[in-house]
Formats: C-alpha cells, sequence, structure tokens
C-alpha cells in the first residue's frame, strides 16, 4: 500500500470523535520530492494548514523561525506519536514512520490529531 504523492497541494481529513462531531478538513501542502522535504518550512513565519512531507521519518527545525508540531505517520496514515519542536532541535527518526505531518505549535490538538487517529489525504 505504498503511496506516491508529488509536490502540490491538497487536503488533510482528520476523522471526527465518536461524540459525532465533523471531521476536519485542512488545506495540506505536499512535500514528496527530496527538495520540497528538505525545504519543508524553512524561513517561513506561518502555515495555513498543514504540510506533509513524504517519505520521511523524522524531522529537524533547524533554520524555522516558529516552533511546530511534528505528527509522525505509518504507512495507513495512523498517528503514532505527536511532538512540539523548538526551532533548532533534531527530532529523532520513529520506528515505523512513513510519512510526517507539520503545523504551527499547537495546531494539531485543535484538529484531533493525536496518536492512534488515522488521517486521509485528498490531491487535486
Amino acid at each position: 500500500m505504498g503511496r506516491r504523492w508529488r509536490d502540490g497541494a491538497g487536503s488533510l481529513i482528520v476523522p471526527g470523535d465518536a461524540d459525532g462531531e465533523d471531521p476536519v478538513i485542512l488545506p495540506l501542502e505536499l512535500a514528496a520530492s527530496y527538495r520540497a522535504r528538505t525545504k519543508g518550512l524553512l524561513g517561513r513565519d506561518a502555515l495555513d494548514g498543514a504540510m506533509l512531507l513524504s517519505p520521511a521519518s523524522g524531522v529537524h527545525t533547524f533554520g524555522m523561525r516558529i516552533p511546530i508540531d511534528v505528527a509522525y505517520l505509518d504507512r495507513r496514515l495512523t498517528v503514532l506519536a505527536v511532538r512540539t519542536m523548538r526551532p533548532g532541535r533534531l527530532g529523532l527518526p520513529r520506528l515505523r514512520a512513513r510519512h510526517v505531518l507539520e503545523a504551527e505549535a499547537g495546531a494539531m490538538a485543535g484538529w484531533g490529531v493525536k496518536a492512534g487517529v488515522r488521517v486521509s489525504v485528498e490531491t487535486a
């Protein structure tokens, strides 16, 4: 079930919870090429929505201006862990992680992105 995305835009869908909440649909930037993954969020002061780095199992925040939330996803897009990283940090690669989702610090909790949640991605 290997996914191959291209650099570009899409949507991140976070399912609603058991209480019947609606899913959260967010703008998503896809960084699938080596060049796009390497650049990531470097040099940005803000991000509308999230960025998906694929394939990726770890990230760093050297050269970043803002703290970010980092969610490690397995091959089925299930969240393995979520961490908040300040600029200038090295995140160790996560076992079983195939994709990394990045967003502004604090955003993922509000979206319901947490360990065990399976997100989905739609591309244009």
